[in-house]
């Protein structure tokens, strides 16, 4: 079963229209899977769809279920438990389908309904800073995505990261909220410094602020990254 998933090509659909959403439809389309169709709800998420995937049907969510073998649902992590619980519900899910989630906050558990009705259930975060734009197919291609899903799943799991072009890097179960927290930690306080940072140079009239500290924060994360970790103690976040 896991060698006809993995390298055979996939009929797939994609739940969300947002950067997550088309990022995966490109990535996986560009990997030489079938791409069937997305959803987009409002007037300003088909023109996105248009430009970023052109000639690729908008359609509703039985239309993605009914001709997906792999479905790709990439919606906030705060709608998918009711979501999947509804699609398994009005009978939606098909035995055999891959249902695959994109949030960082959730492993395989959330899909326990569609599990329960025989999908094969995974998780696939890409480590990522999405911009909306076409740099983050490229950005893909540089990234590493945590997968989790049973050992029967997981082989396949693996092979569609690799297939983008990432690295899958694997996480329990158990230990999705922990890593949600060093994704969302990395991301907010990396902003926040840098907004802090232009702000100060802006205070200066440093105009190449933004120049001035592209190499700066670089070579610094680069530092940081090749140093490890390093405890620190509570006197110095005090300093």
């Amino acid at each position: 079963m896991n060698s006809a998933h993995s390298s055979s090509r996939l009929t797939f659909g994609v739940i969300g229209s947002g950067p997550v959403g088309i990022a995966f439809a490109q990535a996986l389309a560009g990997a030489g899977h079938l791409l069937a169709g997305i959803t987009a709800v409002t007037e300003e998420a088909r023109e996105r769809v248009d430009a970023a995937l052109p000639g690729v049907p908008v359609t509703d969510i039985p239309g993605i279920f009914s001709t997906a073998n792999l479905v790709v649902v990439a919606i906030p992590a705060d709608q998918l438990a009711a979501s999947i619980s509804g699609w398994a519900h009005l009978g939606l899910v098909r035995p055999g389908q891959l249902i695959l989630h994109t949030a960082a906050e959730q492993g395989v558990s959330v899909l326990e309904p569609a599990a329960a009705v025989g999908a094969l259930t995974l998780a696939v975060h890409p480590a990522m800073s999405f911009s909306g734009t076409s740099l983050d197919l490229a950005r893909i291609r540089e990234s590493h995505f945590a997968v989790t899903a049973s050992a029967v799943v997981l082989p396949i799991a693996q092979a569609l990261v690799i297939e983008m072009g990432a690295e899958p890097v694997i996480i329990a179960e158990a230990d999705r909220a922990t890593y949600a927290e060093a994704i969302s930690v990395a991301t907010t306080y990396s902003a926040l410094v840098v907004n802090q940072a232009i702000g100060l140079l802006g205070q200066i009239q440093v105009v190449e602020s933004r120049e001035l500290l592209s190499t700066l924060l670089h070579s610094a994360v680069d530092r940081a990254l090749a140093e490890g970790y390093q405890p620190i103690e509570p006197e110095e976040l005090r300093n």
